[in-house]
């Protein structure tokens, strides 16, 4: 229930389509008219039954919001997967959530279907009684097919009523789709003696029998009549137009929106609502032409045209700038587009984080989604930078009405017209959904629906990708250019950003110092005690000269225990010396060790002009170092020699 309005999902696909289409109008219309408000998760093509297709979108139908939802409706022949249907119904029954399904046949559910047999059976005694044919055939559906079979059965029992001799030979299979439907008829043609009528299965068969026989130089219906069924749109715009029996997706639409209705009154269930399809003889057998539905016909023209303007230059520019965007809040300025009006989209958070490969190291993960608003064409915003990915919300529902959105996906029921929902996914993962409200029912909205959730898709994803490829070598470009022990930048790292620093005018004639420290001993402490304790102690000089000079100067490990920093501009030597010795003299206290850590410095100060020579002044500065250490070393002498 939203606003005092009950919610109904539609679960079909390719809402591009002039008859789905139709067919969301028509149950939207009724189903508003009654306090309903249509919430439709739509793929963007068909499955095909292929059971195991990694057909990612299909998460749409996972984000189905079962504890919000009245009623679910499944147009089990658009979608074509009984894996899918029974997933849905099953969700539907662990929610008591009743299921209607238009066009197919499922247990414990309301199922509306087309009595095919008693529509074919209208075509086929047409042709043999009507127009008296001796010689019919049959180009039948997928061998062991359960629709093809019955259309088979019949064929067989018009013939027999008819007091034609039935055989083998009076059937070919043209697997209800054009290629190999042209094999078929390619046989048939070479045959002595040809049919007389050739009677289809299906509407797609019938047009392609017909061109066949036109190009082979025969007469449709002249010398051979042609039938279909099913009432594609198709045969409106061939020549001559097809005899079918169209399963009339309008009178679909208004048998399912009043069984969904009843349902939600009564919560009762009727298992065998039948609707007759309509008979629609036409040129193909030699009858008058005849056209129906000049609304439907206008949108398929419409839906065919719009897939031919500018709009994949317009989305490909879309989806090249989401890709190389700098950050999220560019990512969402370059999403506004005039092809994304009435559009919201929510993503997986996670997604957004650096740290891992989403669309690999992810696909084990079984923890859900928790979806944030990132784009809302009415009301444009930006994701927050400070997303955390620690953990996931407790009141998470990896659906449409997920807390994040929840609010604003209810507001936008309230227009009339339904949502549709296109699930995004990249690499075959899904992560995410679009949200369509138009305020109206154009079918190129619709129609430009899937190339938008593509753009999307392929720009947030790529987007994703690029993202971490650049952590990842922000990562490899740390590893190149620092000292592992240290921290402090390697030789090649130091001399590649001293380079550049020495080439700016503004650092040109500048004072520049360089300090040299070296520990104390090193060799004492690997021999005494390991070099796990000589690299620690390392790593706390080069930490005590790192903390100890300003903020941006270079300091670098060149090797062994000599670590230096160079500083350009002004600074005072003998104070930063003495900050690292304080900083040693403190870890000592701490570290509680057997030895201790201690380090020589010395210092040279030069000018940054063009006679500087670094090798020269760092040589120098160790120099100075190694006077330091000398005099260390002639102390610790005297002070034994003397007995102290």
């Amino acid at each position: 229930m939203a606003g005092g309005r009950k919610l109904i999902a539609l679960c079909t696909s390719r809402v591009y389509d002039p008859q789905i289409h139709g067919f969301i109008v028509k149950v939207n219309e009724k189903l508003k008219a009654n306090g309903c408000s249509l919430l439709v998760f739509a793929i963007n093509s068909d499955i095909y039954w292929e059971e195991d297709r990694p057909a990612t979108e299909k998460y749409v139908f996972d984000l189905i919001p079962y504890d919000s939802v009245e009623a679910v409706v499944i147009m089990d022949e658009r979608i074509k997967s009984h894996k899918i249907a029974n997933k849905i119904i099953s969700n539907s029954k662990k929610h008591n959530v009743p299921v209607i399904v238009a066009d197919g046949s499922y247990e414990d559910t309301t199922c509306i279907n087309y009595d095919y047999e008693k529509g074919f059976e209208l075509v086929v005694r047409h042709v043999i009684e009507h127009h008296k044919v001796k010689r019919p055939h049959m180009m039948a559906g997928h061998k062991n097919n359960e629709f093809s079979d019955r259309r088979i059965e019949v064929f067989k029992k018009v013939l027999a009523e008819n007091k034609i001799p039935f055989d083998d030979t009076m059937i070919s299979h043209g697997d209800f789709w054009a290629d190999p439907c042209r094999v078929a008829t390619k046989a048939l043609l070479e045959r002595e003696v040809l049919p007389d009528a050739i009677i289809c299965a299906n509407d797609v068969m019938a047009i392609t029998v017909s061109e066949m026989l036109l190009d082979a130089g025969y007469k449709v219906p002249g010398d051979v009549i042609v039938t279909g069924f099913d009432g594609y749109d198709g045969i409106y715009f061939t020549s001559p137009k097809i005899t079918t029996a169209a399963c009339d997706t309008l009178q679909l639409a208004d048998a399912t929106a009043e069984q969904v209705l009843e349902t939600i009154k009564n919560k009762n269930v009727c298992h065998d609502r039948k609707i007759m399809p309509v008979f629609m003889a036409n040129e193909s057998c030699g009858c008058p032409e005849h056209t129906e539905h000049p609304i439907i016909l206008r949108n398929w023209f419409k839906e065919s045209f719009a897939r031919h303007n500018d709009d994949n230059r317009v989305l490909h520019m879309m989806t090249s700038a989401m890709q190389t965007s700098r950050d999220i809040n560019e990512l969402t300025s370059n999403l506004r587009s005039y092809k994304t009006d009435s559009l919201l989209c929510a993503v997986d958070k996670r997604c957004f984080d650096n740290d891992i490969n989403y669309f690999i190291e992810q696909q084990t993960d079984n923890s859900g989604k928790e979806f944030i608003l990132l784009y809302d064409s009415e009301n444009p915003q930006k994701v927050s930078e400070n997303i955390t990915f620690d953990s996931l919300s407790e009141d998470i529902t990896e659906d449409i009405l997920e807390p994040a959105i929840h609010d604003r996906i209810l507001e936008l029921t309230q227009s009339g017209y339904p949502l549709i929902f296109n699930a995004l996914d990249y690499m075959n993962r899904p992560f995410g959904f679009v949200c369509y409200y138009f305020k109206d029912y154009l079918i190129s909205n619709y129609s430009n629906a899937m190339g938008v959730t593509n753009a999307i898709s392929i720009g947030i994803g790529g987007f994703i990708n690029i993202q971490y490829q650049s952590m990842l070598l922000e990562k490899m470009d740390e590893m190149y250019r620092h000292d592992p022990l240290t921290g402090l930048y390697n030789r090649i790292g130091f001399m590649n950003i001293f380079n550049r620093l020495k080439k700016k005018p503004e650092n040109k004639n500048k004072p520049i110092t360089v300090i040299m420290s070296d520990l104390d001993g090193l060799k004492y402490i690997n021999d005494n005690f390991g070099h796990a304790d000589g690299d620690s102690s390392i790593a706390a000089v080069a930490q005590a000269l790192f903390n100890a000079t300003p903020e941006k100067s270079l300091s670098t490990r060149f090797g062994g225990d000599e670590v230096f920093s160079v500083i350009i501009g002004d600074c005072d030597p003998d104070e930063i010396i003495r900050n690292i010795e304080k900083y040693l003299d403190n870890y000592n206290k701490e570290a509680k060790k057997p030895y201790t850590v201690a380090t020589s410095s010395g210092y040279i100060t030069s000018v940054l002009n063009d006679d500087f020579d670094f090798n020269t002044v760092l040589k120098s500065a160790d120099g100075e170092m190694y006077k330091i250490k000398n005099r260390k070393y002639s102390t610790r002498s005297k002070d034994q020699n003397s007995g102290n």
